[in-house]
């Protein structure tokens, strides 16, 4: 007689998240004696009153994202040798060649763990939760360490009014983990067209341009946008793989406790809102504090909520960037702080 199989399903749930923001703040007010801009404006068009800032000689994008990772071990009372796969999502890794989420894994203890970089611009955590989740539904991983961290001012040109006041320094973290009440990841919508890059991009520092002084001089390594193409782009593609992901899964905004979206723009968030027609009390909101963190945003927005969460919500995560790369996921989360 054939015995049985257990023909439960394996879903990735987050089990833990923790943060990490240098302490050094760059306040609208300071960037008006920067550049041409003042505070009402900066505002008006971004909802970004603050934003921080990483200093200090030898600190990159895995400073933050160990700190961020040991806070949620910490706070897990977790052995960092239970893990067993650590991704960094970044757009501004720490060198070229060596990966920064090695070195990320073997500094806070993960010896047991491999570990690799994965870049997708502002998409890259959102398009790393789907990997993270593969990994932990194949059934041969238990404990995958999920970092999104960027230093953006490593890359931004700091008399350029139309990006120094958009872009900040973060980092954040969550540990995926199976769960056989169908809990977590429910699903995914996830696009890319290369035909955007021109319009988001830092020119210098890749394989197609090396760097070299006349670059630097040319100021081509630091990050360019064209900040009308990107915007309707933005608007248009969150919105839209929201309301697929909705459609295809059968909820209304009535089923929906949460939207968290990439803080690129407030604008963009709203507009993201109010095509899915969510309550702005639903609607997770924190650029005022930290600016765009790119691949941090999505993890600071579940750290800064989590107390605000329980078990069963329903997360709409929304992402754009540079690519561009987009997309949406559905995700059910998994406890009660």
């Amino acid at each position: 007689m054939k015995r049985k199989q257990n023909m439960t399903k394996i879903t990735a749930i987050i089990t833990a998240v923790g943060k990490y923001v240098p302490e050094d703040i760059l306040t609208n007010q300071m960037l008006e004696k920067m550049v041409d801009t003042h505070d009402e404006w900066i505002t008006t068009r971004t909802g970004i009153k603050e934003r921080r800032i990483l200093k200090g000689e030898g600190k990159g994008t895995s400073f933050m994202a160990i700190k961020a990772a040991q806070q949620l071990l910490d706070k897990k009372k977790l052995d960092p040798k239970e893990i067993e796969l650590v991704i960094v999502a970044t757009a501004t890794p720490d060198m070229q060649a060596a990966s920064t989420a090695v070195y990320v894994a073997t500094e806070i203890g993960a010896t047991n763990a491999f570990g690799f970089d994965l870049e997708a611009a502002c998409s890259s955590f959102l398009y790393g939760m789907s990997v993270a989740a593969k990994y932990i539904e194949s059934g041969r991983y238990k404990k995958v360490l999920l970092i999104g961290a960027d230093k953006c001012s490593s890359m931004i040109d700091y008399t350029d009014r139309s990006t120094c006041i958009i872009f900040g320094d973060g980092a954040g973290a969550v540990l995926f983990e199976p769960n056989e009440e169908g809990l977590g990841l429910q699903d995914e919508y996830l696009r890319s067209d290369g035909a955007g890059r021109e319009f988001l991009q830092v020119k210098a520092g890749g394989s197609i341009n090396p760097l070299t002084k006349e670059g630097i001089d040319n100021k081509e390594n630091f990050i360019f946008q064209d900040g009308k193409t990107v915007f309707k782009n933005a608007v248009f593609n969150m919105a839209d793989a929201a309301v697929k992901i909705l459609e295809r899964n059968n909820l209304t905004n009535d089923d929906i406790q949460w939207l968290a979206a990439h803080q690129a723009n407030k604008r963009i968030i709203e507009a993201t809102a109010n095509r899915i027609e969510l309550d702005s009390s639903k609607v997770m909101m924190n650029i005022q504090n930290y600016g765009n963190t790119t691949s941090a945003t999505l993890p600071l927005l579940l750290a800064d909520y989590e107390q605000q969460l329980k078990k069963g919500d329903n997360i709409i995560f929304a992402a754009f960037g540079g690519g561009f790369t987009w997309g949406s996921i559905y995700f059910k989360w998994a406890y009660n702080s």
